[in-house]
């Protein structure tokens, strides 16, 4: 096999949004000029507000509402605990660490955790996890977008949005859920074009950066994945595991989205006071997508492992006390 069918056959995590990301990344860095071209260049650069606002309307179309009510709670259930301990996380940075713990921003900390990556999520618990397991995607898939990221920030005072802000944020979003679950024919379209327009932000938000943001915000983003799977992924196991779960499902949504990349340029959509810091912050949510890219499935798999070996104990378990019953009554 050659050098470039090798280079061909690696694969990057999130390389969808990821490389043509770095693509954007690497005009901006050597030669930012190209992008104040003018034309339609100019502001396909510059227009991630209206992108992300088209990313968020096909990703809604994508979210079924139909689940059983077992499905309903394991789902409602892990994703809540990934949202409450972003959360409690992001305010601990921005009250405690005065917006600053070791680099990572409450931004960053909350849009990191608070959204997982359900395609992935869905992958792996069509391998590990049971049918309940599966069904749950359909509520984990309702924690995207910005959301709740402008929502904690707003209410604890850490940012001015307004109300009608919000509502605009999350709208597409319900516009998108609305029509993917009315009309099939738009659904399957817009479905179809999840890919693209996930290309197109991540270009765009690449266009805003440039390699001294990703080299700040390198080793932050490492340690913000490293959060995110191993403190949230063992939250969530917990809570997985009281609503009946095997864990599968709480070591499954231990990711951050890619879609979580965009989260920071929206914020500073709204509120132009964290302008300052998106680039920082979207490189550290990068860093954390392609962290817990690698390191969910290997905690998942780890987790099915245990499980796969107490129940075997327990089956050898039962089996000696059969036949000493046996031996007994003989």
């Amino acid at each position: 096999m050659s050098i470039v069918d090798k280079i061909k056959r690696i694969k990057i995590p999130g390389a969808t949004i990821i490389v043509p990301m770095f693509i954007g990344c690497l005009i901006n860095t050597l030669f930012p000029q190209v992008l104040g071209i003018g034309g339609f260049t100019t502001p396909l650069a510059q227009g991630t507000g209206a992108l992300v606002g088209a990313f968020l309307v096909i990703i809604g179309s994508t979210i079924s509402l139909k689940n059983t009510p077992k499905a309903v709670l394991r789902g409602g259930t892990i994703i809540l605990t990934k949202i409450a301990l972003s959360v409690v996380l992001g305010l601990i940075v921005a009250k405690v660490f005065d917006d600053n713990f070791l680099g990572l921003s409450a931004v960053a900390v909350i849009g990191a955790i608070s959204v997982a990556n359900n395609a992935m999520y869905a992958g792996i618990v069509s391998s590990f996890g049971d049918e309940i397991d599966a069904g749950a995607v359909g509520i984990t898939t309702l924690s995207v977008g910005p959301m709740v990221t402008m929502a904690v920030l707003s209410s604890a005072g850490l940012a001015d949005i307004s109300i009608w802000s919000l509502v605009g944020t999350i709208l597409p979003l319900v516009v998108g859920i609305f029509l993917g679950n009315t009309f099939p024919t738009i659904k399957t379209m817009l479905n179809n074009g999840t890919n693209a327009i996930i290309m197109i932000v991540g270009f765009a938000l690449g266009c805003n950066m440039n390699f001294g943001q990703i080299v700040e915000g390198g080793i932050s983003g490492i340690l913000l994945g490293l959060i995110t799977t191993l403190v949230g992924g063992a939250l969530c196991i917990a809570t997985d595991r009281l609503t009946g779960g095997s864990g599968v499902a709480g070591a499954a949504i231990s990711s951050t989205a890619g879609s979580a990349i965009a989260t920071p340029a929206a914020l500073a959509a709204v509120d132009a006071t964290y302008a300052s810091i998106v680039g920082t912050a979207t490189a550290q949510i990068t860093a954390s997508v392609i962290v817990t890219a690698i390191l969910t499935p290997m905690l998942t798999a780890w987790i099915s492992k245990r499980n796969n070996k107490k129940s075997h104990g327990q089956i050898v378990t039962e089996m000696t006390e059969s036949e000493e019953v046996v031996e007994q009554q003989l």
